[in-house]
C-alpha cells in the first residue's frame, strides 16, 4: 500500500487515501486512442473534402449564374443554403458525440454520458440564423423596411432568443451556456465568426477572375488556392499545444498578414493584374490563416471539461459556418449597391466593394481579439463543470 496524489483543483497537490500499488499503476496510464493514425487520416480527408467542396462551389458560381439567370443576391443562396444546414447539423453531431461517446459516433474513445437530443435547440439555432440571412439578402432587392425583410429579421431574432431560453432549461443542451463563462472562449467564438466571415469574400474573387480575366472554372480552381498553400506551409505543429496566453498573443501578432493581404486584394478593378493584384495578396491571407486558426481554435476549447468537448468544438465550427453565411449576406448587399452599367466592370467594382467589407470584418476580428482574448487570464485548470 502507498499514498496516492490527488489534485484538488486549486493548483496544489493534496495527499489522498492510500491506494493499492496495482490501482496506482492502472490509473497512471490512461488508455491511448484506438488507431490514432486512422483517426488522423479520417480527420484530414474530411477537412480536405470540405475545402474541395467549397472550392468547387465557388469556381462554379459564374457558370451557374449565367445558366440559371441568378442575380447577385440569388447566387449567394447557393453557398448560404449549404453553410446554414451544415452549421446547424454540426451542433447536433458534436453533441451526439458527448452523449453517446465519441468512439461510438466518430472513433475517439470517451465515456458515454447518455441523455436526449436537444432537437428544439438545433432547430431554433438553424432556423433563426436562416431567417436573419434571408432578411438581409432580401433587403438588397426590396429594401430594409419592406415586410418581406422585416418579418424574417424579427422572426430570426425571436427564434435565437428562444434558443437561449431553451438552452438554459435543457437537461442536455446542444450548446451548454457554461461554455461562455470563459472570456477567452467567448472571445474566440466572436473572433472566429468575424474572421471566417471576412474569408467568405473569396465568393467574389472567383467571379472576378472568370468575368474579368475570362478564365474557365478549371483555370480558376487551379490558380486561386494560393491562400491554401500559405496555410499549409505556415501552420505550426505545436500551436495547438501552446498555453492560452501565448495563443492569444500569437493570434494578435499573426493577424497582420491577413489585414495587409485583404486590404491589398480589396483594390480590385477592371485592369488589376493577376500576379500582383490577386495572387500575392491571397498568399498573404493564406499565411495569416495558417498562423491564426490553430491558436484561435485552441482558445475556443481551452478549459472545457471532457463532457463538453464535443459541444465546444461543434460550437467553434458552427460559428465558422454561421458567420460565413451572415457575412456573405451583408457583403452581397454591399456589392449589389455598386453599378457601372457594364458587366465585367460591375463585377470588378462589386468584388472590390465586398472585399473592402471583408477587410472591415478582419479589423473587427482583431478588435475582438485585443479586447476579449488577449486580456483573458484563464486559470490553466479551469473547467466548464
Amino acid at each position: 500500500m502507498r499514498a496516492a496524489l490527488k489534485y484538488d483543483g486549486t493548483g496544489d497537490v493534496a495527499m489522498a487515501e492510500s491506494t493499492p500499488p496495482t490501482a496506482v499503476r492502472a490509473s497512471a496510464a490512461p488508455a491511448a486512442p484506438a488507431r490514432p493514425t486512422l483517426i488522423l487520416a479520417i480527420i484530414c480527408v474530411s477537412c480536405f473534402m470540405v475545402i474541395l467542396d467549397n472550392s468547387i462551389v465557388f469556381t462554379g458560381l459564374p457558370r451557374i449564374r449565367s445558366a440559371m439567370g441568378f442575380s447577385e443576391t440569388g447566387l449567394s443562396w447557393i453557398t448560404n443554403a449549404y453553410v446554414l444546414v451544415f452549421g446547424g447539423l454540426l451542433l447536433l453531431g458534436a453533441r451526439t458525440g458527448d452523449l453517446f461517446g465519441h468512439r461510438r459516433v466518430f472513433l475517439p474513445e470517451t465515456e458515454r454520458q447518455g441523455g436526449r437530443f436537444d432537437v428544439a435547440g438545433a432547430f431554433l439555432a438553424t432556423a433563426g440564423s436562416t431567417a436573419l440571412v434571408f432578411g438581409i439578402v432580401d433587403a438588397t432587392d426590396i429594401g430594409w423596411t419592406a415586410p418581406a425583410t422585416v418579418v424574417p429579421l424579427v422572426a430570426g431574432g425571436v427564434m435565437l432568443a428562444l434558443f437561449v431560453a431553451v438552452e438554459r432549461r435543457a437537461a442536455q443542451p446542444i450548446v451548454p451556456l457554461r461554455l461562455f463563462a470563459s472570456r477567452e472562449r467567448s472571445g474566440a467564438y466572436v473572433t472566429r465568426m468575424l474572421y471566417m466571415g471576412a474569408m467568405i469574400g473569396f465568393f467574389f474573387t472567383a467571379q472576378f477572375v472568370q468575368s474579368v480575366y475570362h478564365w474557365t472554372p478549371p483555370q480558376a480552381g487551379s490558380r486561386l488556392p494560393a491562400d491554401d498553400a500559405g496555410q499549409l506551409r505556415l501552420r505550426r505543429p505545436g500551436a495547438a499545444a501552446a498555453g492560452a496566453g501565448e495563443q492569444a498573443a500569437g493570434a494578435h501578432h499573426r493577424a497582420r498578414p491577413d489585414h495587409g493581404g485583404m486590404a491589398w486584394l480589396s483594390r480590385l478593378h477592371l485592369h488589376t493584374p493577376y500576379l500582383t493584384g490577386v495572387a500575392l495578396p491571397m498568399v498573404l491571407i493564406g499565411a495569416g490563416q495558417g498562423l491564426v486558426l490553430a491558436p484561435l481554435t485552441s482558445s475556443g476549447v481551452d478549459g472545457v471539461a471532457p463532457a463538453d468537448a464535443g459541444a465546444a468544438s461543434g460550437l467553434m465550427n458552427t460559428v465558422h459556418q454561421i458567420g460565413s453565411a451572415l457575412s456573405l449576406s451583408i457583403l452581397t448587399a454591399v456589392a449589389a449597391s455598386v453599378s457601372t452599367g457594364h458587366e465585367a466592370a460591375d463585377i470588378a467594382a462589386r468584388s472590390g466593394a465586398a472585399l473592402t467589407g471583408s477587410a472591415v470584418l478582419l479589423a473587427l476580428a482583431l478588435a475582438a481579439t485585443l479586447t476579449l482574448i488577449v486580456p483573458a487570464r484563464t486559470h490553466p485548470h479551469e473547467r466548464t463543470l
